[in-house]
């Protein structure tokens, strides 16, 4: 099923998620859901307070190039499936740009850890580690941010923030 994307500056994207303790079918439904809904929307990660879940569930699927021009595609069973995220090491440093589900439309680029290394459970509630120095290092960065209820507009300096500010009311203006 799709879910609605809460969008930017609703407040609940400012929410801490909390702690998932069942790991049973009602969260197996919400994984499918947050797969659905981020391929649809054209996604490449989602955590499920975007779609008004208080949990601390994220999704990436990185997509993939199909051989033709400028498509790509995003199997589920390429899906990486993170609940309960203990970031246990970052370093270096890179710039990228990103974008967000929750503010569609804008991109800016974003500095983090070049490198993060990761324990979470899966969806039976299996644990696993992992570690990365690519994308993905800034996908899961970005998704846990969200479950920490920070948004990637809040890492940008005062001038882009105010410039930013002002181009979305502009680009929800012309929206709505």
């Amino acid at each position: 099923m799709i879910r609605d994307i809460v969008i930017y500056p609703d407040k609940r994207l400012k929410e801490v998620s909390k702690e998932v303790t069942q790991f049973n079918d009602k969260l197996h439904t919400l994984l499918d859901d947050m797969y659905d809904t981020m391929v649809v929307k054209n996604g490449v990660g989602l955590a499920a307070i975007q779609v008004g879940v208080r949990l601390r569930v994220l999704i990436i699927n990185i997509p993939i190039e199909n051989g033709r021009r400028g498509e790509s595609e995003q199997p589920k069973e390429n899906t990486l499936e993170i609940i309960n995220p203990i970031l246990l090491e970052t370093d270096g440093y890179t710039k990228h740009q990103e974008g967000c589900l929750s503010i569609p439309g804008i991109f800016e680029d974003v500095e983090r850890a070049s490198h993060v290394k990761i324990e979470y459970q899966d969806r039976y509630g299996e644990k696993h580690l992992i570690e990365d120095d690519e994308f993905l290092a800034i996908a899961l960065q970005h998704e846990i941010d969200h479950l920490n209820g920070k948004i990637f507009i809040e890492k940008l300096s005062f001038i882009k923030r105010k410039k930013f500010e002002k181009e979305w009311k502009k680009h929800r203006n012309n929206t709505l």
